[in-house]
């Protein structure tokens, strides 16, 4: 990649890293719930307006913006809600890589590879040391949740890969159409009426922003520019610059929201990050060189 593009690459990173503080901040005024709908309804109006679908059958959206919408940031939104760290949260959500190599063998119908078994053992060693520091006291429901939402960003890059957009930024303006109703159900009936009501009404200036932010950079802009790469380069070397989320996640966390670090925090995130690296490795084919070839390829080459 050029250096330009590997630019680009760290600084999505970072944006994405960086959100899950923004994602911190806006719930302390909105309800998780309607928190995920509104952003949803930011990321798709008025873009929807000046933005052409893709010609992409609505239930291809639809097998994308449910996991994603509903599943992935509605479990997300509440897991940080119920007090899952936003550093660990962003640690955390890095194994949709390895949930979505798993769902990829019953769904796409691809092999399970060594290197991806190997990997998914590692990382989900890292998440049984969280899940053994947040179980002496710390939110084990929550972090639960945060598992789930990994998941079903999993079940989202199935949809994805089935879909195969053209314009990842056009794709994801119309995947947000989908969420904001089941959401807004959703935050009706479990967060009640009057709470949506009031958090609209009194929402804070540090709400706003966080929403324009999660809405606008971190999807609009983050998706788009990530695309791109995608498009340009092999996939491989794109997604390798994710491994880099949980860095800006976990520092920005400390940095801002004053989150400790601590031992098996570092412990768990080489063993996720580690593990989820090992999974993404591909073993090239050797390639045969033309002193190997049978005599009538070599023929042919004179």
């Amino acid at each position: 990649m050029r250096p330009r593009h590997i630019a680009i690459a760290v600084m999505i990173a970072a944006i994405w890293g960086f959100n899950f503080v923004v994602i911190d901040v806006g719930l302390g005024t909105l309800p998780p719930l309607l928190f995920a709908a509104v952003r949803f309804v930011a990321a798709a109006f008025p873009a929807i307006l000046f933005v052409r679908r893709p010609a992409i059958p609505w239930r291809r959206l639809a097998l994308v913006g449910l996991p994603l919408g509903v599943g992935q940031f509605g479990l997300l939104f509440i897991a940080m809600h119920l007090g899952m760290p936003a550093g660990l949260a962003s640690l955390v959500l890095q194994t949709q890589a390895l949930f979505t190599a798993a769902f990829a063998v019953p769904m796409l119908g691809e092999r399970m590879r060594r290197a991806q078994l190997a990997g998914m053992l590692v990382a989900f060693a890292g998440i049984g040391v969280i899940a053994l520091s947040l179980g002496q006291g710390g939110p084990v429901l929550a972090f639960a949740l945060c598992v789930g939402a990994a998941g079903m960003w999993g079940l989202a890059n199935i949809g994805m890969r089935k879909a195969q957009p053209p314009d990842m930024f056009g794709f994801m303006v119309w995947v947000s159409v989908v969420p904001p109703l089941p959401l807004l159900a959703l935050s009706l009936i479990f967060e009640g009426p009057w709470a949506d009501l009031h958090a609209l009404t009194h929402i804070s200036a540090s709400a706003l922003g966080a929403l324009a932010y999660i809405a606008y950079l971190s999807t609009l802009v983050g998706f788009g520019l990530w695309g791109r790469l995608m498009r340009r380069y092999n996939a491989g070397q794109v997604a390798i610059y994710s491994l880099l989320v949980p860095l800006f996640g976990m520092s920005s966390a400390a940095l801002v929201l004053g989150e400790q670090i601590t031992a098996p925090d570092v412990i768990a995130g080489g063993l996720i990050v580690g593990g989820v690296a090992l999974g993404s490795v591909r073993r090239r084919k050797p390639s045969r060189r033309p002193a190997d070839a049978p005599p009538a390829a070599l023929a042919r080459t004179r």
